[in-house]
């Protein structure tokens, strides 16, 4: 793998060392491997760890694929695949309904990754970088090599990626609201999550009221946590759980209403401000 990238202009003047290690994460034994055989460039020259790089270098790096060996993954279908941005370095794609994100079984090839690394093939592999669960649809984020997969991970930790939902939920919500609770697994039902105030890990769900239609509620969820089943467990808490949910609602039919309309983010390598929808969405 050999990645060029320009140094954007909000860069703060630092070593190569620093720049591998705190700004794009490389793990120790490939900054070892980079450093052996002199696999870094700066605007075309060879450099030492300790020297210095700012905004507007140009910084090639080269890698072996020993540095990050290739998975193993089958291959799905690509015409699966529906992308709404793509680059050298990520890709975000719209997730069907119904499909799950990734294989938990070696011998699975009808997941959404099986289906990416059919796409992306030969040249690059998905990474996951999040999760939407199978009866959730829309925008997802995926790494396209492993060297940018960890930078990626900070900024979700960050909540440098912006996600918004669109969810339809059964009853009538009148007003915004926060939902601030702690999210924890049931100890009686292995696939669901509960509100847990002691045990559980915090969570938080931004609701905006959308619109009212008969006795559901169009509304738009935006989160600061990424817990499994997040919107899902916070609505039913309230009572208004979404249409559609075979685990929280007691009446479930028809598809689960949640789909991840907006995906939000700046590249880790330019800080372009990358915006996409996943259209057409629940409602327009």
């Amino acid at each position: 793998m050999k990645f060029t990238m320009t140094l954007p202009e909000q860069t703060t003047k630092m070593t190569v060392k620093d720049l591998l290690e705190q700004e794009w994460l490389v793990p120790r034994k490939v900054r070892h491997f980079i450093r052996t055989r002199k696999g870094i460039l700066i605007n075309g020259e060879n450099c030492h760890f300790q020297t210095f790089v700012q905004s507007g270098d140009v910084i090639t790096l080269m890698l072996e694929a020993s540095d990050y060996p290739e998975r193993n993954i089958l291959l799905g279908d690509e015409k699966m695949i529906h992308v709404l941005y793509e680059d050298e370095h990520i890709i975000i794609v719209n997730k069907p309904y119904g499909m799950k994100t990734h294989p938990n079984q070696p011998d699975e090839k009808d997941t959404l990754v099986n289906h990416l690394a059919a796409y992306l093939a030969p040249d690059f592999q998905p990474h996951v970088v999040h999760r939407l669960d199978k009866e959730t649809s829309g925008a997802i984020l995926f790494a396209k090599n492993p060297f940018v997969l960890p930078i990626l991970g900070r900024l979700l930790e960050q909540k440098k990626i912006y996600r918004r939902y669109q969810a339809v939920v059964h009853g009538t919500l009148k007003k915004d609201l926060t939902i601030n609770q702690k999210i924890g697994r049931d100890r009686h039902d292995r696939r669901k999550r509960r509100i847990d105030p002691k045990g559980g890990k915090p969570a938080i769900t931004h609701i905006t009221v959308a619109k009212q239609t008969g006795k559901q509620t169009s509304v738009y969820c935006q989160l600061d946590t990424g817990r499994t089943h997040q919107i899902r467990v916070h609505l039913a808490s309230i009572g208004h759980p979404l249409v559609g949910d075979p685990l929280y609602s007691r009446n479930p039919s028809g598809r689960l209403m949640l789909h991840a309309y907006e995906l939000h983010l700046h590249h880790p390598f330019t800080n372009q401000e990358i915006s996409v929808q996943a259209l057409p969405g629940l409602w327009k």
